[in-house]
């Protein structure tokens, strides 16, 4: 049977657990991106109040989450093992809405640096 993945796929790491202590997994220090399905409250949204999201547009998410699930994972830096979300505020705050205590994300590791630069 043929492969159909294409020959530039790249594979991410999946996990939909939490350690045994409650907090988030950690992601591993040399890897790139890790999928995984983190609690609403261990993700700093440090921008969040710089704009509003459009109600429209959230209850749509919020629809097409509660009938196919997330899509698409937003995107989170983990730093010193705090994560911090800069993007993907809509599909955040459908979760929030719907009462989702987890979200699936894409958490890349940085430093005080990298998220300094986020941050300005």
């Amino acid at each position: 049977m043929a492969n159909f993945l294409p020959y530039n796929f790249r594979a991410f790491s999946v996990s939909a657990s939490i350690s045994s202590n409650g907090s988030p997994p950690s992601v591993p220090q040399n890897a790139g991106p890790v999928i995984i399905e983190l609690p609403l409250d261990k993700i700093r949204r440090p921008l969040m109040r710089t704009r509003s999201n459009d109600p429209q547009k959230v209850k749509e998410l919020m629809s097409s989450i509660s009938e196919i699930g997330l899509q698409v994972p937003i995107d989170v830096l983990e730093v010193e093992g705090e994560y911090y979300g800069f993007s993907g505020c809509h599909r955040y705050e459908a979760h929030q809405q719907l009462g989702l205590p987890t979200i699936r994300c894409k958490v890349r590791r940085g430093t005080k640096e990298t998220l300094r630069h986020h941050l300005r």
